[in-house]
């Protein structure tokens, strides 16, 4: 039971770090990273928030995942909602400035993708299975035949390009971050001596099943104190 917590507790604390750096992103103001351009666009063509635009789409695309013939995780559900949640009070609350010029613009970017690396080290290494988006490439992936690098690319283009067309704000920090995301979360995993492939991620099914045998487990231990 306290492996789980401490696996449930580091994939809550992954997706509030990627939370904080997201918005550090947004808030840059030199145009938001690919996924966030299409969330923006829909919420100002819907009239809500970015965090319950990017909630919806989160949960489109899991149904198109598991149409497409894959998975879903604890992680998968909890990137979908948490995210969302965190971002939107974080928009509320306004901790973070926003910046006021293109190269306050840079560096918040930067500390943004930094944020949001190391947020997901923690929330990968928790094991819950990977987030809708990362879900929606591998499927798109194996269906397609073409490499890895091609199918995210060609999702981001097209989002980022959706998002525009929506009122999304697409600028320089969009080409910085399409670019360099996957440097800094390289980088991150580098660093930290992390190496994702090791993971074996778990099913929804698989934690519900292992959650109930740990509270029977817990339940008969303490009936024979």
């Amino acid at each position: 039971m306290k492996s789980f917590l401490i696996r449930f507790f580091r994939l809550n604390w992954g997706l509030f770090i990627c939370s904080v750096g997201i918005v550090f992103m947004l808030n840059a103001n030199i145009g938001y990273a690919p996924w966030d351009v299409f969330h923006a666009g829909l919420a100002n063509s819907f009239g809500t928030s970015i965090g319950i635009a990017s909630i919806a789409v989160g949960l489109v695309i899991c149904i198109a995942t598991v149409a497409l013939g894959e998975k879903l995780g604890l992680g998968t559900i909890f990137n979908m909602v948490i995210i969302g949640l965190f971002v939107d009070i974080l928009l509320f609350l306004k901790p973070i400035p926003i910046a006021s010029n293109f190269l306050f613009g840079i560096a918040m970017m930067t500390i943004g993708m930094i944020l949001l690396s190391y947020g997901s080290y923690h929330y990968i290494a928790s094991g819950f299975g990977a987030g809708p988006r990362d879900s929606l490439m591998v499927a798109v992936t194996r269906k397609s035949g073409f490499p890895v690098g091609v199918c995210r690319g060609a999702i981001e283009l097209s989002t980022a390009l959706a998002g525009w067309k929506l009122g999304g704000m697409f600028g320089a920090g969009t080409i910085i971050s399409a670019f360099a995301i996957g440097y800094f979360i390289q980088m991150t995993f580098k660093l930290l001596k992390f190496d994702p492939t090791d993971v074996q991620h778990e099913t929804l099914k698989q934690t519900i099943s292992e959650f109930r045998i740990m509270t029977d487990k817990t339940v008969a231990e303490n009936k024979s104190k």
